[in-house]
């Protein structure tokens, strides 16, 4: 499909179609961890996953930076501006609350893979480790002053509303 092609469509399919393809991207990113996991061992895919992570996540917010016109160094404003335009944020619920001049806390509300592993029975995906590597690296990548705490996020097993976590501060 060329550029012209999409000039052509209605919003209401090429809205359609980013969701298409942001639940095909996670599909993917699925399959290609269950593939390594089951040809080696649920640690070796979580660490081939960190690897990658820590590489796309950077890419990722680069590239939303440059398509939506945020600023390097561009500080907290930035990183939420820049947290509603990733890939998944069209799957999944996400807020953003607590917020002080100097820090505010993003929750995953409801996050497609956790939400279809629970429909499945199944545990939760300890996804804590790569995320730790993913929300870092994302938020040093907007602005290098950013530092990222992790509040929750599966294998944590505390009662809460929300899949994971995340405390983003900076000091002026």
């Amino acid at each position: 499909m060329s550029i012209k092609m999409l000039e052509d469509l209605s919003r209401e399919t090429l809205v359609g179609m980013l969701e298409d393809f942001a639940k095909n991207w996670l599909a993917h990113d699925g399959l290609w961890f269950q593939a390594v996991e089951n040809n080696s061992d649920m640690k070796t895919a979580i660490q081939l996953d960190t690897e990658a992570w820590d590489r796309f996540t950077k890419i990722e917010a680069k590239r939303i930076m440059a398509r939506h016109g945020i600023p390097e160094n561009g500080g907290l404003e930035a990183l939420k501006k820049a947290l509603n335009y990733r890939l998944y944020s069209v799957l999944n619920e996400q807020t953003v609350t607590e917020e002080t001049p100097n820090s505010f806390v993003f929750k995953m509300v409801d996050c497609r893979v956790q939400s279809a592993r629970k429909r499945k029975n199944l545990p939760p995906f300890p996804c804590k480790s790569v995320g730790i590597v993913e929300y870092t690296e994302f938020a040093k990548t907007i602005d290098p002053r950013i530092k990222t705490e992790c509040l929750a996020c599966p294998p944590d097993e505390d009662e809460r509303d929300y899949y994971c976590g995340w405390r983003f501060s900076i000091e002026e």
